[in-house]
């Protein structure tokens, strides 16, 4: 199956990118040894641009659960971080309705010298949160995290597992409209990541936009409806996610 089908929906708009591109600069050296022997002889690191994303435009609307599928180095994670306002397009628009809380790094935004308990209430603030909110969901946020006697203990003692359960937790506690997710659920057991998605079902049902990116079909199958492809940083398909899964399968490198 090839070409490109732009899905269209009629519920008002969560996600808008507009003819969105992305340039980024690849250095030609291939190692610490040779930028510094270039530095040395004054010699000039040519650089050269290439596009995350060509050109890339869609919506979400409200209360989708849409995941962007591509090969490594496709666009799928600018894409997120554009969204979330991490980055900036260098062409195009990206809009966004309501609150967005974003899963796109596990423990971004967490202070490795803070306790947990301190980053639950510096996470929460940052989204949104006002003390008294987060006063009477701490005791929520914990449990759901099963973070337990380690809440009061510095985050940078912390496993990767352990800031990604404290992570979502936060972010699924916030009054949240739309959720970004990059792999992050691919950290922990089997149990927690059940929960998660139980919890990302729960909240796509209640109206929440979520946009996902994984490498792992059977989850993006579960969680999400649609499917947009990236490939090369160009918008490949947009349409049911099962065709999207097929697309992306049988396209090749």
């Amino acid at each position: 199956m090839s070409g490109t089908f732009i899905a269209t929906t009629d519920k008002r708009p969560s996600i808008i990118i507009d003819h969105v591109t992305k340039h980024f600069l690849k250095r030609n050296t291939h190692s610490f040894k040779e930028a510094f022997i270039g530095w040395i002889k004054r010699k000039k690191v040519r650089a050269d641009r290439f596009n995350a994303l060509d050109d890339v435009s869609f919506q979400i609307g409200e209360g989708e659960s849409v995941a962007v599928l591509g090969f490594n180095g496709s666009g799928k994670s600018t894409t997120l971080k554009l969204v979330s306002g991490v980055l900036e397009p260098d062409e195009g628009r990206v809009f966004t309705r309501g609150r967005v809380a974003g899963l796109i790094e596990v423990g971004a935004g967490f202070h490795p010298d803070l306790s947990g308990r301190e980053n639950v209430y510096l996470n929460a603030a940052i989204l949104g949160m006002n003390q008294k909110q987060i006063d009477e969901r701490f005791d929520d946020i914990v449990a759901f995290s099963e973070i337990g006697e380690f809440i009061d203990q510095e985050v940078k003692h912390y496993s990767s597992g352990m800031f990604m359960r404290l992570a979502f937790s936060v972010a699924i506690h916030v009054d949240l409209d739309v959720l970004l997710v990059d792999e992050v659920l691919s950290v922990g057991d089997a149990p927690f990541r059940e929960k998660c998605y139980a919890k990302i079902e729960e909240l796509t049902a209640r109206g929440v936009t979520m946009l996902v990116v994984s490498h792992d079909m059977s989850t993006i199958q579960r969680l999400c409806q649609r499917g947009i492809v990236i490939h090369k940083g160009k918008l490949l398909f947009d349409g049911p996610i099962e065709e999207a899964v097929h697309v992306i399968r049988t396209t090749p490198h």
